[in-house]
């Protein structure tokens, strides 16, 4: 009804993780303005134009609304449509089809960047189906610090904007364009704003280092020799937390050993930082106290992010900034239902063993599959074929390093079945299409199982289109027909009851009370020790040998060699107007950046004959690219920074919306991995660029 006029309190999601709370007004069932909410806890009153452009996209003309079946061969963008129980019986068909001819495991179930619960109710179908193989992004999102945390100190130290600091350190975390993980970008420019000082540590010359007293512009993939270079400078200077460290540390002379040899000249080679801005930095962090170190997503984009997280927390650590107030903290979960319960982890009791990457060596307790495995799996049978695959929230054509070899695993599965909100270059390779309702259209909660110490409600503010499900209600209607029905409800709304089960709550009394955070206790290692085989922070790792790890964070070379044919380093960025891949037929937000840009400085740009607005050639020994020059000092001149996750919704289906042209992943290679998360390069990549010639503009 028009009349039917009302305010929402909610918090965003699926424009990124998610954080901001929202107040959403409503005209009937349709929503007409967003704005942040004052009282938002983690954003108060700040929203991103990612979140002001988000009710755009349900009401756009090409959201898929019907389940759709493939009528041509695969990729050809041909579809016809059909009912629910059509898609969903084809799919269970399917794959027991193949459950029976290979077993469980030759099925994966694939997620992207988490965005709710139904992250969990994934994993949940497929440890109920029997398959280990859940395939993620993980291995360059998040797993890298959280898991290496808890090798290192037993827990995922996330920084604590919630009380004072005194200096916050962004270490690749362009903060005030991607909101990461639920790290609102306004708690800190708060923080700042009263007296927090800024260091940034970037390869760009990101906005937030006008407001900063120190920018080390470092080569990109070198960041573990920079930490270990200051790791040299607070020990030499003995600026390090003597109490802490005689106390709480195990095998700090061992490091104190090992660091010797990354001098800050040696490590200004490495890193092109000047050796006085290494002193200078590392003196400030050890001098301010608490200090606190954002972490970016970026330090996991190459082969050596182990060794980078692990001197990271090693800094944190000598400098007594661990699970103190304004450092980087152990976030304690409030009463909610523990995950391994909720994703019915003992229906899988061998996952750790028979999961595909179990068979490559990747290190304890990381439990997805890195997409490099996966694909081996599937095009050479290592260790096992794999056959069909389930994805969701996913768009693993542009975000999986080495595109090509994901358009070639897509077309060799046997079967491929793909929810999404819009036909994007993965779902154009499915044989089934299922329409997603999406943000502001189901309830959901928020933040479960990122090791935040937080969760958020997110209550359904409109309905969704009639043929559009939330994911929650897909999973849980298809694993009725994959596996045996009492695992599953018949409302999906009873998963967020059993999250909420331990904290007393409905889900209708958590939306009231909008949040549940869990207890803020510091330094609880004063009564208990660290997590750890020592129950001290883990400076080196007790446990290296038995399982296969480097005790010690070094540097032992970039993650490519210097090649004279590509003389230039390649890297790139998540742009603040979109999610990865996502959102680029949004007119409102593709009116801020219609292009994919790739910012070169201007006397590179001069040695090359290229102006601004030029067509570029981008190309690496693994491919070559098209994008569209803009000319800019806030690279350095060794350095190419490209966009990622350029197609074009605009173009033929038939070629999978043009994924090649402009797609950053056709730069990059999953042949050389690192041991311990099989994570690709995705950063600091030998490249070349040239002006595109005449024919040469629109080619892919």
């Amino acid at each position: 009804m028009a009349g039917d006029i009302r305010w929402v309190r909610t918090h965003c999601a699926r424009m990124d993780h998610g954080g901001c709370a929202l107040l959403v007004r409503v005209e009937g069932n349709r929503i007409v303005k967003v704005k942040g909410d004052p009282e938002g806890f983690l954003n108060k009153g700040y929203v991103c134009m990612k979140g002001l452009a988000s009710p755009e996209k349900l009401i756009h003309p090409n959201r898929l609304r019907h389940p759709l079946r493939r009528a041509g061969e695969r990729g050809a963008g041909k579809w016809e449509r059909i009912s629910w129980e059509e898609a969903l019986g084809e799919i269970a068909d399917k794959f027991s089809a193949i459950k029976e001819e290979y077993g469980a495991r030759a099925v994966a179930f694939g997620v992207g960047m988490p965005k709710g619960l139904e992250h969990f109710v994934l994993i949940r179908l497929a440890n109920i189906f029997g398959s280990p193989n859940v395939v993620a992004s993980q291995d360059v999102c998040h797993a890298p610090r959280e898991i290496t945390g808890v090798h290192t100190c037993g827990f995922y130290p996330v920084a604590d904007f919630h009380h004072k600091s005194n200096l916050a350190v962004l270490w690749g975390s362009n903060i005030t364009s991607t909101n990461e993980e639920g790290e609102i970008c306004s708690l800190l420019l708060h923080q700042v704003s009263e007296g927090t000082k800024l260091m940034i540590i970037d390869p760009r010359r990101i906005p937030l280092a006008d407001r900063a007293e120190h920018w080390l512009q470092l080569r990109p993939g070198t960041d573990h020799a920079l930490a270990l270079g200051f790791l040299n400078v607070i020990i030499e200077e003995s600026l390090y937390d003597r109490e802490f460290v005689e106390k709480w540390t195990y095998g700090f002379q061992d490091l104190v050993d090992h660091v010797k040899e990354y001098t800050p000249e040696k490590v200004s080679e490495i890193t092109w930082v000047s050796p006085d801005s290494i002193r200078q930095g590392a003196r400030v962090y050890a001098k301010s106290k608490p200090a606190v170190i954002q972490w970016g997503n970026p330090i996991e984009h190459n082969i050596h992010t182990f060794d980078i997280t692990r001197a990271l927390i090693c800094l944190m650590a000598i400098c007594g900034n661990l699970d103190v107030p304004g450092g980087n903290v152990h976030a304690k979960d409030p009463k909610i239902m523990k995950l391994g319960q909720f994703v019915r982890a003992d229906l899988i009791p061998e996952k750790r063993k028979e999961m595909i990457s179990a068979y490559h060596g990747v290190i304890p307790r990381f439990m997805t599959v890195p997409p490099a495995y996966f694909r081996r799996a599937v095009l050479e049978e290592d260790p096992y074929p794999v056959k069909g695959l389930y994805a969701m929230c996913a768009n693993p054509m542009m975000s999986y390093a080495e595109s090509g070899l994901t358009y070639e695993t897509f077309k060799k599965l046997e079967f491929v079945a793909v929810a999404d909100i819009f036909m994007t270059p993965t779902a154009a390779m499915a044989d089934i299409v299922l329409p997603a309702a999406t943000q502001f259209e189901m309830d959901d909660i928020g933040h479960y199982g990122l090791g935040h110490g937080y969760i958020l409600a997110r209550p359904k503010v409109i309905d969704p289109p009639e043929e559009c499900w939330p994911d929650m209600k897909i999973m849980n209607e298809l694993g009725k027909r994959i596996s045996p029905p009492e695992y599953w409800y018949d409302d999906y709304h009873r998963f967020l009851e059993d999250v909420l089960g331990p904290s007393g709550l409905t889900y209708a009394q958590f939306v009231e009370k909008g949040y549940l955070k869990g207890p803020e206790r510091f330094r609880l290692y004063e009564e208990k020790g660290f997590r750890t085989p020592t129950g001290k922070v883990e400076l080196r790792l007790s446990s290296a040998e038995k399982y296969g790890l480097p005790p010690l964070p070094c540097f032992e070379g970039l993650p490519e060699d210097d090649n004279p044919k590509y003389p230039l380093v390649l890297t790139s960025s998540k742009s603040r107007y979109y999610l990865h891949s996502s959102y680029r037929w949004l007119d409102r937000l593709r009116e801020k950046r219609p292009d994919a840009k790739v910012e070169i400085h201007p006397d590179t740009a001069g040695q090359y004959g290229i102006a601004e607005g030029d067509t570029v050639l981008i190309e690496t020994r693994f491919g070559e690219i098209r994008q569209v020059a803009h000319l800019t000092a806030s690279v350095h001149p060794k350095v190419i920074h490209a966009s990622y996750g350029w197609w074009f919704p605009e173009e033929d289906p038939r070629s999978q919306y043009e994924w090649r042209k402009s797609n950053f992943n056709m730069l990059t290679s999953a042949g050389n991995l690192g041991k311990e998360f099989g994570t690709p390069n995705l950063k600091a990549i030998g490249c070349r660029i040239r002006k595109a010639g005449p024919g040469e503009e629109k080619a892919c």
